[in-house]
Protein backbone atom coordinates (compact mmCIF):
# COMPACT_ATOMS: atom_id res chain seq x y z
CA UNK A 1 0.00 0.00 0.00
CA UNK A 2 1.25 3.51 -0.86
CA UNK A 3 0.81 4.73 3.25
CA UNK A 4 1.41 8.49 1.84
CA UNK A 5 -1.70 8.15 -0.73
CA UNK A 6 -3.73 6.81 1.99
CA UNK A 7 -3.22 9.57 4.63
CA UNK A 8 -3.63 12.36 1.96
CA UNK A 9 -7.06 10.79 0.87
CA UNK A 10 -8.46 11.00 4.34
CA UNK A 11 -7.20 14.87 4.85
CA UNK A 12 -9.18 17.89 4.76
CA UNK A 13 -7.09 20.58 4.49
CA UNK A 14 -9.01 24.08 3.09
CA UNK A 15 -9.11 23.92 -0.60
CA UNK A 16 -5.91 21.24 -1.56
CA UNK A 17 -6.64 18.37 -3.26
CA UNK A 18 -5.34 14.88 -2.36
CA UNK A 19 -2.21 15.24 -5.30
CA UNK A 20 -1.19 18.66 -3.48
CA UNK A 21 -1.34 16.82 0.38
CA UNK A 22 0.11 13.45 -0.93
CA UNK A 23 3.11 16.03 -2.21
CA UNK A 24 3.61 17.75 0.87
CA UNK A 25 3.91 14.93 3.01
CA UNK A 26 7.26 14.62 4.24
CA UNK A 27 9.63 12.22 6.17
CA UNK A 28 10.06 13.60 10.25
CA UNK A 29 13.97 13.60 11.07
CA UNK A 30 13.62 10.54 13.66
CA UNK A 31 11.00 7.90 13.70
CA UNK A 32 10.28 8.75 17.32
CA UNK A 33 8.38 11.77 15.80
CA UNK A 34 6.46 9.82 13.37
CA UNK A 35 6.53 7.85 9.87
CA UNK A 36 5.24 10.57 7.50
CA UNK A 37 4.33 14.25 8.48
CA UNK A 38 2.33 17.35 7.27
CA UNK A 39 4.00 20.67 7.47
CA UNK A 40 1.12 23.12 7.70
CA UNK A 41 3.16 26.45 6.88
CA UNK A 42 1.97 27.39 3.39
CA UNK A 43 -1.43 26.66 4.65
CA UNK A 44 -1.77 29.40 7.29
CA UNK A 45 -2.03 32.30 4.03
CA UNK A 46 -5.21 31.30 2.88
CA UNK A 47 -6.65 29.55 5.61
CA UNK A 48 -6.17 32.36 7.85
CA UNK A 49 -5.01 30.58 10.76
CA UNK A 50 -1.47 30.26 12.77
CA UNK A 51 0.08 26.79 11.56
CA UNK A 52 -0.04 25.40 15.47
CA UNK A 53 -3.51 25.69 14.93
CA UNK A 54 -3.91 24.14 11.16
CA UNK A 55 -1.91 21.33 12.59
CA UNK A 56 -4.02 20.81 15.87
CA UNK A 57 -7.47 21.22 13.50
CA UNK A 58 -6.22 18.37 10.98
CA UNK A 59 -5.07 15.93 14.22
CA UNK A 60 -8.27 16.41 15.56
CA UNK A 61 -10.74 15.67 12.92
CA UNK A 62 -8.31 12.59 11.68
CA UNK A 63 -10.40 9.61 11.55
CA UNK A 64 -7.97 6.57 12.96
CA UNK A 65 -8.12 3.39 11.20
CA UNK A 66 -6.69 -0.16 11.05
CA UNK A 67 -3.60 1.89 9.08
CA UNK A 68 -3.70 4.86 10.88
CA UNK A 69 -2.56 4.31 14.92
CA UNK A 70 -1.64 7.62 16.12
CA UNK A 71 -2.04 11.29 14.56
CA UNK A 72 -0.57 14.09 16.67
CA UNK A 73 0.08 17.60 16.35
CA UNK A 74 3.98 19.36 16.90
CA UNK A 75 4.77 22.41 16.39
CA UNK A 76 2.47 23.37 13.03
CA UNK A 77 3.30 19.57 11.96
CA UNK A 78 0.68 17.00 11.99
CA UNK A 79 2.80 13.57 12.32
CA UNK A 80 1.04 10.40 11.41
CA UNK A 81 2.64 6.85 13.04
CA UNK A 82 1.42 3.87 10.79
CA UNK A 83 0.44 0.79 12.36
CA UNK A 84 3.61 -1.25 12.37
CA UNK A 85 2.51 -4.87 11.81
CA UNK A 86 -0.10 -3.77 8.78
CA UNK A 87 3.38 -1.95 7.31
CA UNK A 88 5.49 -5.00 7.88
CA UNK A 89 2.86 -7.97 6.75
CA UNK A 90 2.02 -5.34 3.49
CA UNK A 91 5.70 -4.93 2.82
CA UNK A 92 6.73 -8.80 3.17
CA UNK A 93 3.72 -9.68 1.60
CA UNK A 94 4.36 -7.82 -1.64
CA UNK A 95 8.49 -8.83 -1.74
CA UNK A 96 7.28 -12.82 -1.33
CA UNK A 97 4.80 -12.52 -3.76
CA UNK A 98 7.11 -10.80 -6.63
CA UNK A 99 10.32 -11.99 -5.33
CA UNK A 100 12.87 -11.34 -8.00
CA UNK A 101 10.58 -8.53 -9.70
CA UNK A 102 10.31 -7.31 -6.35
CA UNK A 103 10.11 -3.47 -6.78
CA UNK A 104 9.45 -3.70 -10.66
CA UNK A 105 6.82 -2.17 -12.46
CA UNK A 106 4.77 -1.12 -15.82
CA UNK A 107 5.43 2.48 -15.45
CA UNK A 108 7.47 2.64 -18.64
CA UNK A 109 4.77 0.15 -20.84
CA UNK A 110 4.56 0.87 -24.57
CA UNK A 111 8.05 3.28 -23.96
CA UNK A 112 10.90 3.04 -26.30
CA UNK A 113 14.15 4.08 -24.81
CA UNK A 114 17.13 4.20 -26.64
CA UNK A 115 20.30 4.54 -24.50
CA UNK A 116 23.62 4.92 -26.44
CA UNK A 117 26.70 3.67 -24.00
CA UNK A 118 29.87 2.12 -24.16
CA UNK A 119 30.59 2.66 -27.42
CA UNK A 120 34.00 1.29 -28.01
CA UNK A 121 36.75 2.63 -30.81
CA UNK A 122 37.62 -0.36 -33.21
CA UNK A 123 41.21 -1.27 -33.25
CA UNK A 124 41.74 0.73 -29.82
CA UNK A 125 41.79 -0.55 -26.19
CA UNK A 126 39.08 -1.01 -23.84
CA UNK A 127 40.53 1.05 -20.84
CA UNK A 128 39.48 2.37 -17.51
CA UNK A 129 38.37 5.35 -19.40
CA UNK A 130 35.55 3.47 -20.45
CA UNK A 131 34.23 1.47 -17.06
CA UNK A 132 31.70 4.41 -16.27
CA UNK A 133 30.02 4.89 -19.34
CA UNK A 134 29.49 0.74 -20.06
CA UNK A 135 28.09 -0.16 -16.58
CA UNK A 136 26.16 3.41 -16.25
CA UNK A 137 24.40 2.40 -19.51
CA UNK A 138 24.32 -1.24 -18.72
CA UNK A 139 22.43 -0.05 -15.16
CA UNK A 140 20.18 2.30 -16.82
CA UNK A 141 19.13 -0.34 -19.59
CA UNK A 142 18.68 -2.95 -16.90
CA UNK A 143 16.61 -0.10 -14.73
CA UNK A 144 14.55 0.86 -17.54
CA UNK A 145 13.87 -2.75 -18.28
CA UNK A 146 12.70 -3.55 -14.66
CA UNK A 147 9.85 -0.50 -14.45
CA UNK A 148 8.20 -1.44 -17.56
CA UNK A 149 10.14 0.24 -20.40
CA UNK A 150 11.53 -1.16 -23.52
CA UNK A 151 15.35 0.00 -23.46
CA UNK A 152 17.06 -0.04 -26.94
CA UNK A 153 20.89 -0.82 -25.83
CA UNK A 154 23.22 0.98 -28.64
CA UNK A 155 27.06 -0.02 -29.09
CA UNK A 156 27.52 3.64 -31.66
CA UNK A 157 31.30 2.04 -32.51
CA UNK A 158 33.89 4.42 -33.53
CA UNK A 159 34.39 2.83 -36.63
CA UNK A 160 35.33 5.75 -38.85
CA UNK A 161 38.42 8.08 -39.29
CA UNK A 162 41.51 8.21 -40.37
CA UNK A 163 42.83 6.13 -37.48
CA UNK A 164 42.22 3.43 -39.61
CA UNK A 165 44.05 4.36 -42.42
CA UNK A 166 47.21 4.81 -39.78
CA UNK A 167 46.31 1.86 -38.60
CA UNK A 168 46.37 -0.25 -42.12
CA UNK A 169 50.02 2.01 -42.57
CA UNK A 170 51.41 0.59 -39.64
CA UNK A 171 50.18 -3.35 -40.38
CA UNK A 172 51.59 -2.76 -43.91
CA UNK A 173 54.55 -1.61 -42.78
CA UNK A 174 55.64 -3.29 -39.35
CA UNK A 175 52.68 -5.70 -38.52
CA UNK A 176 52.45 -9.99 -38.86
CA UNK A 177 49.38 -11.25 -38.84
CA UNK A 178 50.06 -14.26 -36.65
CA UNK A 179 51.48 -11.25 -34.20
CA UNK A 180 48.00 -9.66 -34.90
CA UNK A 181 45.88 -12.55 -34.69
CA UNK A 182 47.61 -13.40 -31.11
CA UNK A 183 48.04 -10.25 -29.04
CA UNK A 184 44.50 -8.91 -30.31
CA UNK A 185 44.06 -5.44 -29.53
CA UNK A 186 46.78 -4.94 -27.31
CA UNK A 187 49.29 -5.63 -30.72
CA UNK A 188 47.02 -3.69 -32.79
CA UNK A 189 47.36 -0.44 -30.24
CA UNK A 190 51.61 -1.31 -29.98
CA UNK A 191 50.94 -0.81 -34.08
CA UNK A 192 49.11 2.61 -33.44
CA UNK A 193 51.54 3.79 -30.74
CA UNK A 194 54.55 2.63 -33.61
CA UNK A 195 53.08 4.85 -36.13
CA UNK A 196 52.77 8.14 -34.15
CA UNK A 197 56.17 7.43 -32.78
CA UNK A 198 57.31 7.21 -36.64
CA UNK A 199 55.08 9.95 -37.73
CA UNK A 200 56.86 12.56 -35.31
CA UNK A 201 59.70 12.06 -37.30
CA UNK A 202 58.43 11.55 -40.88
CA UNK A 203 55.33 13.51 -41.27
CA UNK A 204 54.41 11.99 -44.70
CA UNK A 205 52.55 9.06 -42.94
CA UNK A 206 50.26 11.17 -42.00
CA UNK A 207 49.36 11.64 -45.89
CA UNK A 208 50.00 7.79 -46.50
CA UNK A 209 47.36 7.27 -43.52
CA UNK A 210 45.19 9.73 -45.45
CA UNK A 211 45.17 7.97 -48.71
CA UNK A 212 44.87 4.51 -47.04
CA UNK A 213 41.34 5.72 -45.67
CA UNK A 214 39.91 7.30 -48.49
CA UNK A 215 40.64 3.70 -50.07
CA UNK A 216 38.36 2.58 -47.24
CA UNK A 217 35.40 4.89 -48.56
CA UNK A 218 36.31 4.22 -51.80
CA UNK A 219 35.50 0.61 -50.95
CA UNK A 220 39.18 -0.43 -52.10
CA UNK A 221 39.17 -4.51 -51.47
CA UNK A 222 42.19 -4.98 -49.32
CA UNK A 223 41.99 -1.69 -47.25
CA UNK A 224 37.82 -2.86 -46.47
CA UNK A 225 39.31 -6.67 -45.23
CA UNK A 226 41.72 -5.37 -43.30
CA UNK A 227 39.31 -2.63 -41.59
CA UNK A 228 36.94 -5.60 -41.27
CA UNK A 229 39.54 -7.86 -39.81
CA UNK A 230 40.65 -5.22 -37.54
CA UNK A 231 37.01 -4.92 -36.14
CA UNK A 232 36.55 -8.69 -35.83
CA UNK A 233 39.40 -8.46 -33.55
CA UNK A 234 38.12 -6.06 -31.54
CA UNK A 235 34.41 -7.43 -31.08
CA UNK A 236 35.84 -10.41 -30.14
CA UNK A 237 38.30 -8.50 -27.31
CA UNK A 238 35.60 -6.24 -26.16
CA UNK A 239 32.78 -9.33 -26.07
CA UNK A 240 34.81 -10.97 -23.22
CA UNK A 241 34.58 -7.91 -20.92
CA UNK A 242 31.44 -6.99 -21.77
CA UNK A 243 30.69 -10.50 -20.71
CA UNK A 244 32.82 -10.36 -17.58
CA UNK A 245 30.72 -7.26 -16.75
CA UNK A 246 27.09 -8.98 -17.70
CA UNK A 247 26.74 -5.86 -20.42
CA UNK A 248 24.26 -6.51 -23.83
CA UNK A 249 23.56 -4.87 -26.24
CA UNK A 250 21.01 -4.81 -29.28
CA UNK A 251 22.49 -2.53 -31.97
CA UNK A 252 26.21 -2.34 -33.04
CA UNK A 253 25.28 0.42 -35.96
CA UNK A 254 28.21 2.96 -35.47
CA UNK A 255 29.52 5.73 -37.47
CA UNK A 256 30.31 4.07 -40.49
CA UNK A 257 26.45 2.88 -40.35
CA UNK A 258 25.22 6.08 -40.69
CA UNK A 259 28.10 7.45 -44.31
CA UNK A 260 25.03 7.02 -46.35
CA UNK A 261 22.57 9.27 -43.84
CA UNK A 262 24.30 12.07 -43.73
CA UNK A 263 23.61 13.57 -47.20
CA UNK A 264 19.86 14.09 -46.45
CA UNK A 265 20.40 16.02 -43.35
CA UNK A 266 22.68 18.32 -44.93
CA UNK A 267 20.05 18.98 -47.88
CA UNK A 268 17.71 19.66 -45.03
CA UNK A 269 19.83 21.84 -43.47
CA UNK A 270 20.36 24.20 -46.60
CA UNK A 271 16.99 23.81 -47.67
CA UNK A 272 15.54 25.35 -44.39
CA UNK A 273 18.52 28.06 -44.41
CA UNK A 274 20.24 26.54 -41.68
CA UNK A 275 23.83 26.03 -43.33
CA UNK A 276 25.87 28.91 -43.77
CA UNK A 277 29.50 28.87 -45.10
CA UNK A 278 32.29 30.30 -42.58
CA UNK A 279 36.01 30.19 -43.77
CA UNK A 280 35.35 27.35 -46.18
CA UNK A 281 33.39 25.68 -43.70
CA UNK A 282 29.63 24.57 -43.53
CA UNK A 283 28.25 25.45 -40.04
CA UNK A 284 24.89 26.54 -38.31
CA UNK A 285 25.20 29.45 -36.41
CA UNK A 286 24.08 29.08 -32.45
CA UNK A 287 25.84 32.36 -31.57
CA UNK A 288 22.02 33.57 -30.56
CA UNK A 289 22.09 30.39 -28.20
CA UNK A 290 25.30 31.78 -26.62
CA UNK A 291 27.11 28.81 -28.21
CA UNK A 292 30.00 28.50 -30.89
CA UNK A 293 28.84 27.60 -34.17
CA UNK A 294 28.27 23.68 -34.79
CA UNK A 295 30.56 22.48 -37.95
CA UNK A 296 28.76 20.22 -40.35
CA UNK A 297 31.10 20.15 -43.10
CA UNK A 298 34.77 20.60 -42.60
CA UNK A 299 36.54 22.87 -45.63
CA UNK A 300 37.99 19.87 -47.43
CA UNK A 301 34.29 18.96 -47.28
CA UNK A 302 34.54 15.56 -44.23
CA UNK A 303 31.75 15.50 -42.22
CA UNK A 304 32.22 15.55 -38.07
CA UNK A 305 30.86 14.25 -35.36
CA UNK A 306 28.16 16.47 -35.53
CA UNK A 307 26.90 15.61 -38.94
CA UNK A 308 26.99 11.33 -38.27
CA UNK A 309 25.15 12.62 -34.36
CA UNK A 310 22.14 14.41 -35.87
CA UNK A 311 21.63 12.14 -39.24
CA UNK A 312 21.70 8.71 -36.23
CA UNK A 313 19.00 10.49 -33.68
CA UNK A 314 17.04 11.03 -36.92
CA UNK A 315 17.74 7.06 -37.78
CA UNK A 316 16.56 6.00 -34.43
CA UNK A 317 13.55 8.28 -34.00
CA UNK A 318 12.00 6.74 -37.18
CA UNK A 319 13.50 3.43 -36.90
CA UNK A 320 12.35 2.98 -32.54
CA UNK A 321 9.95 5.88 -32.46
CA UNK A 322 11.56 6.45 -28.94
CA UNK A 323 10.21 7.91 -25.69
CA UNK A 324 13.84 9.31 -25.14
CA UNK A 325 17.42 8.63 -26.42
CA UNK A 326 19.58 8.60 -23.60
CA UNK A 327 23.50 9.50 -24.42
CA UNK A 328 25.79 8.42 -21.75
CA UNK A 329 29.06 10.05 -22.55
CA UNK A 330 31.39 11.74 -20.28
CA UNK A 331 30.86 15.85 -19.29
CA UNK A 332 33.55 17.14 -21.54
CA UNK A 333 31.14 16.54 -24.34
CA UNK A 334 28.28 18.57 -23.02
CA UNK A 335 28.66 21.24 -25.78
CA UNK A 336 28.47 19.07 -28.24
CA UNK A 337 25.26 17.80 -27.38
CA UNK A 338 23.94 20.96 -26.37
CA UNK A 339 25.21 21.96 -29.88
CA UNK A 340 23.82 19.24 -32.06
CA UNK A 341 20.54 18.70 -29.85
CA UNK A 342 19.81 22.80 -30.84
CA UNK A 343 20.35 22.53 -34.16
CA UNK A 344 17.82 19.60 -34.79
CA UNK A 345 15.68 21.40 -32.38
CA UNK A 346 16.06 24.02 -35.36
CA UNK A 347 15.41 21.78 -37.62
CA UNK A 348 12.04 21.37 -36.28
CA UNK A 349 12.33 18.21 -34.54
CA UNK A 350 9.90 18.59 -31.78
CA UNK A 351 11.30 15.10 -30.44
CA UNK A 352 14.41 17.07 -30.07
CA UNK A 353 13.49 17.71 -26.34
CA UNK A 354 12.99 13.55 -25.59
CA UNK A 355 17.23 13.28 -26.24
CA UNK A 356 18.96 13.38 -23.13
CA UNK A 357 23.11 13.72 -22.35
CA UNK A 358 23.58 11.74 -19.56
CA UNK A 359 27.10 13.25 -18.41
CA UNK A 360 29.61 11.13 -16.15
CA UNK A 361 32.78 12.36 -14.60
CA UNK A 362 36.28 10.37 -15.54
CA UNK A 363 38.29 7.26 -13.63
CA UNK A 364 41.97 7.98 -13.55
CA UNK A 365 43.92 5.06 -11.19
CA UNK A 366 46.03 6.42 -8.26
CA UNK A 367 49.22 6.74 -10.16
CA UNK A 368 47.66 9.10 -12.82
CA UNK A 369 46.53 9.08 -16.68
CA UNK A 370 46.14 7.69 -19.86
CA UNK A 371 46.83 8.63 -23.51
CA UNK A 372 46.41 6.30 -26.22
CA UNK A 373 48.19 7.55 -28.44
CA UNK A 374 51.84 7.63 -26.41
CA UNK A 375 50.21 4.01 -25.41
CA UNK A 376 50.23 4.71 -21.77
CA UNK A 377 46.62 2.62 -21.09
CA UNK A 378 45.24 0.66 -18.47
CA UNK A 379 43.10 -2.04 -19.54
CA UNK A 380 40.04 -2.62 -17.81
CA UNK A 381 40.65 -6.32 -18.20
CA UNK A 382 43.56 -6.04 -16.05
CA UNK A 383 41.87 -3.86 -14.04
CA UNK A 384 39.14 -6.28 -13.43
CA UNK A 385 41.70 -9.12 -12.81
CA UNK A 386 43.82 -7.48 -10.45
CA UNK A 387 40.47 -6.78 -8.54
CA UNK A 388 39.82 -10.97 -8.71
CA UNK A 389 43.24 -11.93 -7.62
CA UNK A 390 43.22 -9.49 -4.87
CA UNK A 391 39.35 -10.68 -3.71
CA UNK A 392 40.76 -14.32 -3.80
CA UNK A 393 43.63 -13.84 -1.73
CA UNK A 394 40.75 -11.97 0.88
CA UNK A 395 38.96 -14.49 0.63
CA UNK A 396 41.30 -17.83 1.02
CA UNK A 397 42.43 -15.68 3.98
CA UNK A 398 39.50 -15.31 5.83
CA UNK A 399 37.76 -18.84 4.50
CA UNK A 400 40.70 -20.98 3.50
CA UNK A 401 38.39 -24.47 3.27
CA UNK A 402 35.81 -22.09 0.76
CA UNK A 403 34.53 -24.16 -1.88
CA UNK A 404 34.48 -22.86 -5.64
CA UNK A 405 37.05 -20.08 -4.19
CA UNK A 406 37.78 -18.96 -7.73
CA UNK A 407 34.27 -18.40 -9.26
CA UNK A 408 33.59 -16.31 -6.32
CA UNK A 409 36.34 -14.20 -6.11
CA UNK A 410 35.57 -13.53 -9.70
CA UNK A 411 31.85 -12.67 -8.76
CA UNK A 412 33.09 -10.55 -5.74
CA UNK A 413 36.06 -8.36 -8.41
CA UNK A 414 34.23 -7.86 -10.81
CA UNK A 415 31.15 -6.42 -8.54
CA UNK A 416 33.79 -4.19 -7.03
CA UNK A 417 34.92 -3.03 -10.47
CA UNK A 418 31.69 -1.88 -11.55
CA UNK A 419 30.80 -0.73 -7.75
CA UNK A 420 33.40 1.44 -7.36
CA UNK A 421 32.11 3.04 -10.71
CA UNK A 422 28.28 3.09 -9.59
CA UNK A 423 28.78 4.17 -6.08
CA UNK A 424 29.04 8.09 -6.52
CA UNK A 425 27.07 10.46 -8.18
CA UNK A 426 27.85 10.23 -11.97
CA UNK A 427 28.82 13.44 -12.64
CA UNK A 428 32.00 13.84 -9.89
CA UNK A 429 35.44 12.24 -11.30
CA UNK A 430 36.49 9.26 -9.77
CA UNK A 431 39.88 8.06 -8.27
CA UNK A 432 39.69 4.15 -8.46
CA UNK A 433 41.03 2.15 -5.69
CA UNK A 434 41.69 -1.61 -5.26
CA UNK A 435 41.84 -1.18 -1.70
CA UNK A 436 38.53 1.02 -1.37
CA UNK A 437 36.47 -0.92 -3.70
CA UNK A 438 37.81 -4.68 -2.37
CA UNK A 439 36.94 -3.11 1.74
CA UNK A 440 34.36 -5.96 3.44
CA UNK A 441 33.96 -3.47 5.91
CA UNK A 442 33.01 0.03 3.62
CA UNK A 443 30.57 0.80 1.32
CA UNK A 444 31.97 -1.51 -0.76
CA UNK A 445 29.54 -4.20 -3.11
CA UNK A 446 31.49 -6.83 -0.97
CA UNK A 447 29.85 -5.61 2.30
CA UNK A 448 26.39 -6.41 0.50
CA UNK A 449 27.57 -9.43 -1.10
CA UNK A 450 29.24 -10.17 1.99
CA UNK A 451 25.87 -9.64 4.04
CA UNK A 452 23.90 -11.73 1.50
CA UNK A 453 26.08 -14.28 2.53
CA UNK A 454 24.88 -13.62 6.09
CA UNK A 455 21.43 -14.02 5.21
CA UNK A 456 21.92 -16.98 3.29
CA UNK A 457 23.71 -18.61 5.90
CA UNK A 458 20.64 -17.85 8.47
CA UNK A 459 18.22 -19.46 6.33
CA UNK A 460 20.19 -22.11 5.87
CA UNK A 461 20.52 -22.99 9.50
CA UNK A 462 16.47 -21.99 10.61
CA UNK A 463 14.88 -22.57 7.06
CA UNK A 464 12.59 -20.43 5.16
CA UNK A 465 9.86 -19.04 7.41
CA UNK A 466 6.93 -20.56 5.83
CA UNK A 467 3.67 -19.41 8.16
CA UNK A 468 4.91 -15.90 9.79
CA UNK A 469 2.99 -13.17 11.05
CA UNK A 470 3.70 -9.98 12.62
CA UNK A 471 3.31 -9.32 16.33
CA UNK A 472 4.74 -6.92 18.64
CA UNK A 473 7.60 -5.20 16.57
CA UNK A 474 10.73 -4.29 17.66
CA UNK A 475 12.45 -0.60 16.12
CA UNK A 476 15.38 -2.30 14.95
CA UNK A 477 12.76 -5.09 12.60
CA UNK A 478 10.70 -1.50 11.72
CA UNK A 479 13.87 0.01 10.87
CA UNK A 480 14.50 -3.27 8.67
CA UNK A 481 10.70 -3.07 7.59
CA UNK A 482 10.44 0.41 6.58
CA UNK A 483 13.93 0.47 4.20
CA UNK A 484 12.61 -3.01 2.70
CA UNK A 485 9.36 -0.90 1.56
CA UNK A 486 11.45 1.96 0.14
CA UNK A 487 13.05 0.14 -2.30
CA UNK A 488 10.27 0.93 -5.29
CA UNK A 489 10.58 4.26 -4.41
CA UNK A 490 14.78 4.64 -4.79
CA UNK A 491 14.31 2.75 -8.18
CA UNK A 492 11.68 5.51 -9.49
CA UNK A 493 13.99 8.28 -8.20
CA UNK A 494 17.08 6.61 -10.04
CA UNK A 495 15.56 6.29 -12.78
CA UNK A 496 13.81 10.03 -12.78
CA UNK A 497 17.60 11.32 -12.40
CA UNK A 498 19.11 8.95 -14.50
CA UNK A 499 21.35 7.56 -10.97
CA UNK A 500 22.01 4.13 -10.66
CA UNK A 501 24.36 5.12 -7.84
CA UNK A 502 20.73 5.69 -5.23
CA UNK A 503 20.62 1.98 -6.12
CA UNK A 504 23.77 1.45 -5.05
CA UNK A 505 23.53 3.34 -2.17
CA UNK A 506 20.01 1.65 -1.12
CA UNK A 507 21.71 -1.77 -1.26
CA UNK A 508 24.89 -0.39 1.79
CA UNK A 509 22.20 1.22 3.53
CA UNK A 510 19.73 -1.60 3.65
CA UNK A 511 22.93 -4.09 4.37
CA UNK A 512 23.37 -1.90 7.41
CA UNK A 513 20.42 -1.71 8.19
CA UNK A 514 20.04 -6.14 8.49
CA UNK A 515 23.23 -6.20 10.35
CA UNK A 516 22.24 -3.83 13.20
CA UNK A 517 19.13 -5.54 13.16
CA UNK A 518 21.63 -9.32 13.38
CA UNK A 519 23.49 -7.98 15.97
CA UNK A 520 20.86 -6.81 18.33
CA UNK A 521 18.06 -9.52 18.06
CA UNK A 522 18.37 -13.04 18.58
CA UNK A 523 16.67 -14.75 15.05
CA UNK A 524 17.85 -18.45 15.31
CA UNK A 525 17.17 -18.64 19.24
CA UNK A 526 13.62 -16.67 19.28
CA UNK A 527 10.58 -18.02 20.23
CA UNK A 528 8.29 -19.39 17.69
CA UNK A 529 6.63 -16.19 16.28
CA UNK A 530 9.03 -14.31 16.28
CA UNK A 531 11.84 -16.89 14.92
CA UNK A 532 9.52 -17.09 12.28
CA UNK A 533 9.36 -13.34 11.34
CA UNK A 534 12.76 -13.10 11.90
CA UNK A 535 13.77 -15.27 9.01
CA UNK A 536 11.13 -13.53 6.85
CA UNK A 537 12.67 -10.44 7.11
CA UNK A 538 15.92 -12.27 6.55
CA UNK A 539 14.32 -13.60 3.38
CA UNK A 540 12.93 -10.61 2.39
CA UNK A 541 16.45 -8.50 2.84
CA UNK A 542 18.08 -11.14 0.15
CA UNK A 543 15.58 -10.66 -2.11
CA UNK A 544 15.78 -6.82 -2.00
CA UNK A 545 19.79 -7.20 -1.99
CA UNK A 546 19.91 -9.21 -4.88
CA UNK A 547 17.44 -7.34 -6.98
CA UNK A 548 19.72 -4.16 -6.45
CA UNK A 549 22.75 -5.26 -7.15
CA UNK A 550 21.39 -7.12 -10.26
CA UNK A 551 20.12 -4.06 -11.43
CA UNK A 552 23.53 -2.85 -11.22
CA UNK A 553 25.24 -6.07 -13.04
CA UNK A 554 26.30 -7.10 -9.65
CA UNK A 555 25.80 -11.33 -8.79
CA UNK A 556 25.87 -12.02 -5.62
CA UNK A 557 27.63 -15.76 -4.53
CA UNK A 558 25.91 -18.18 -1.88
CA UNK A 559 28.99 -18.08 0.42
CA UNK A 560 32.00 -16.10 1.04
Amino acid sequence: MDFKRHIAAHIQAGELSEDEIYSMLALPPNTEMGDFALPCFRLAKTMRKAPALIAQEIADNYKKDDIVSQVSAVNGYVNFKINRAVWAEQTLGRIFAEREKYGSSDEGQGRTVCIDYSSVNIAKPFHIGHLSTTVLGSSLYKLHKFLGYKPVGINHLGDYGTQFGKLISAYKRWGKREDIEKGGLRALNALYVRFHEEAEKDPSLNDEARAFFKKIEEKDEESVALFNWFKELTLKDVGRIYEMLDVHFDSWAGESFYNDKMQPVIDELREKGLLKESEGAQIVDLEAYGMPPCIILRSDGASLYATRDIAAAIYRKKTYDFYKCLYVVAYQQNLHFKQFFKVLELMGKEWAKDLVHVAYGMVSLEDGSMSTRKGKVVYLEDVIQKCVQKALSIITEKNPTLENKEQIAKTVGVGAVIFGALYNNKIKDITFSYDKVLNFEGETSCYVQYTCARANSVLEKGGRASEWKAGEICPQEFELVKKLADFPNVLHEALEKYEPCYVARYAVDLAQVYNKFYFDCSILNAEKETREFRLALTEATLIALKNALGLLGIGVPEKM
